[in-house]
């Protein structure tokens, strides 16, 4: 386990000005096991959630494929960029695994067709609600999902969080709660390796109808987490890369409604999950 965190280190040995340019960049990329998307309760009491809506998004991202550019003609691409593509893994790869997340989790772990690693979720989970929301069976009752996940012997775990979160009012309390996330897990598997996915797109259908449920917000939220596993030296998977269409959006055959992979879709997502491992393969 020390080989991984010296690789994680020597990833951040970049120029601070190259570093700067990930904390900075909101990337703008662009259902139903159990239902849809839950109503995100606010992250903090007494705030307010409000539909925040985003200009500039064309500019945006011209300018983030400009720092791309610019990062790989220096040859840091890796060194901050999601993880590359790599040999397929079998899938024993993912024996030491644990899929944390909300009902997408609950939709691969149905339909992707792997049979190996450990799976915790719950319907509308935030990364506010892992913490205290008894949502997973133990012997004495229910029990929060990273309570669930301290109790398991695991050398990677991959996080998929943020779609119920989108409707929450700053951005900066996603960030700082997420940041939890990673420490609490952190301090319970010190030795795993932790992945952070980024969040899936929605279907045009859904993202028509004006709602937070957008792949406008939904690309400020990748944004945020790009930043994050760059802070807290995690591997960051980009499956919502392989799940958008042309137009940015989930294509109408990949999901039941707007919002949930079918299983097609959780097949498409399990693949890239194979051919971008990370750690040590098995």
């Amino acid at each position: 386990m020390a080989g991984k965190r010296e690789k994680r280190q020597n990833r951040k040995k970049m120029p601070a000005i190259l570093a700067m340019l990930l904390v900075s960049a909101e990337l703008l990329t662009p259902g139903g096991p159990a239902g849809a998307v839950q109503e995100p309760a606010p992250a903090k009491a007494g705030e307010a959630v409000s539909v925040v809506r985003f200009a500039g998004g064309a500019k945006q991202d011209a300018a983030v494929e400009a720092k791309r550019v610019q990062a790989k003609t220096a040859g840091l691409e890796d060194s901050f960029g999601p993880v590359p593509e790599s040999e397929a893994v079998e899938d024993t790869y993912f024996e030491d695994a644990v899929f944390l997340g909300d009902s997408r989790t609950e939709g691969f772990h149905l339909y992707s067709g792997l049979k190996t690693g450990t799976y915790l979720y719950g319907v509308g989970a935030t990364v506010e609600s892992v913490f205290t929301k008894k949502a997973w069976p133990a012997e004495d009752g229910k029990v929060p999902l990273l309570d669930a996940l301290k109790e398991i012997e695991c050398g990677k775990v991959y996080l998929m969080l943020g779609i119920n979160e989108l409707g929450w009012s700053k951005k900066e309390t996603f960030h700082d709660q997420y940041a939890k996330v990673i420490d609490r897990i952190r301090e319970d598997h010190p030795d795993a390796e932790i992945v952070l996915q980024t969040i899936l797109p929605v279907s045009a259908k859904q993202d028509a109808k004006g709602s937070y449920v957008s792949n406008e917000r939904i690309g400020v939220y990748n944004g945020v987490i790009r930043a994050l596993a760059e802070e807290k030296d995690c591997a960051l998977v980009d499956v919502a890369e392989a799940l958008a269409g042309e137009d940015g959006c989930l294509p109408q055959n990949l999901n039941f409604d707007g919002v949930h992979l079918n299983p097609a879709g959780c097949r498409i997502w399990l693949e890239y999950l194979r051919t971008h491992s990370v750690g040590d393969q098995k």
